[in-house]
């Protein structure tokens, strides 16, 4: 039986690069990781739980290698994490033709510097797979840091947006938008625990208006977009609009889109196979992208049906982070 999913398609391209650093197989590349006593895979799985096996082997064979290249610095270990996750891409897919694995690896990398100071989930209906990963990151980031990351959802409805903070031990912030004067008001904060998920705000916001004032309350450095059934009512709409105004601020503002890739959410523009084929969510992406993923936020198949792994993207990031985190710590001992 095949160690992954789709591994014929795969193994091909995964096994030069491991040969690279003196690895043979996946299975080498998985002692690598247990001699030096972390279980990547594990570590993957606790993240989403129904992620796909070749999420937890793209992790495992990014990270030997990173122990291969005797790497301490948990950005740097990230970025190598997204070598790994290219090796699984499948030729001439979406992922492949966007380097996504590299851009997950890049992305984890910019959490663990610090200089960025908030991270913001953009969420819709992805919100679970949103909360997924924020703990991922709430749990390991500032293992790695020497400041404190600013973590927050930003999207839902205010009713969804306590929900979630209550199932997960976030801190909910219930805000109210003047429009009269563009003020957002915080009419109060609602802490669901006393450990590290309480660093994570959650907002829910009326509309688009109220999200971009968000955005600018929190100082948001970097974000992700989700798809959502929505998308024409948020993310992208509060992503493209902060865009503007931090670019005209002067301020750096890093966004990412969870891009659909072929049709996803609403019709596509385009019904040809591979690469070219796009729909709503992921139109809207590339008007304000600087890194452009593909596949659900949350979804592990639809990711694997462009190519990459069986892992929701927002997952994805929170188990980047704790992967890299976790080497980092094993090579430092």
């Amino acid at each position: 039986m095949a160690l992954f999913e789709s591994y014929e398609r795969r193994i091909n391209q995964i096994l030069p690069v491991l040969k690279k650093y003196g690895i043979n197989s996946v299975e080498d590349a998985k002692k690598v990781c247990d001699d030096a006593g972390v279980d990547v895979g594990g570590l993957v799985a606790g993240i989403q739980p129904i992620c796909f096996e070749n999420a937890k082997w793209a992790y495992i064979v990014g990270a030997a290698i990173a122990i291969k290249k005797g790497e301490k610095n948990a950005a740097d270990i990230a970025r190598t994490l997204g070598e790994g996750l290219q090796a699984f891409c499948i030729p001439g897919s979406v992922a492949d033709d966007r380097k996504v694995g590299i851009g997950h690896g890049n992305l984890a990398a910019m959490l663990l510097s610090d200089e960025t100071k908030c991270f913001c989930f953009l969420a819709g209906h992805e919100s679970f797979a949103a909360a997924e990963g924020a703990i991922g990151i709430a749990k390991s980031a500032n293992r790695a840091r020497s400041t404190p990351l600013k973590v927050c959802l930003n999207g839902l409805g205010k009713d969804a947006a306590q929900i979630i903070s209550r199932i997960n031990g976030f801190t909910y912030v219930q805000t109210q938008f003047d429009y009269y004067t563009s003020e957002l008001k915080i009419v109060k904060e609602f802490k669901y625990s006393e450990g590290e998920r309480a660093a994570v705000r959650v907002y829910g916001a009326d509309d688009v208006r109220e999200g971009v004032a968000i955005m600018w309350k929190e100082g948001v450095d970097v974000s992700i977009t989700g798809n959502s059934t929505n998308p024409t009512r948020f993310q992208h709409p509060v992503a493209g609009t902060y865009k503007k105004e931090t670019n005209d601020a002067g301020k750096k503002y890093f966004s990412v889109a969870s891009g659909g890739g072929t049709g996803r959410t609403l019709h596509p523009d385009n019904m040809a196979a591979g690469p070219a084929s796009y729909g709503m969510t992921d139109t809207m992406g590339r008007m304000h992208s600087d890194a452009q993923f593909a596949g659900s936020s949350s979804v592990p198949a639809h990711v694997e049906m462009m190519g990459l792994i069986g892992m929701g993207n927002n997952p994805m990031v929170g188990a980047s982070v704790a992967v890299a985190v976790a080497i980092s710590e094993a090579m430092k001992k």
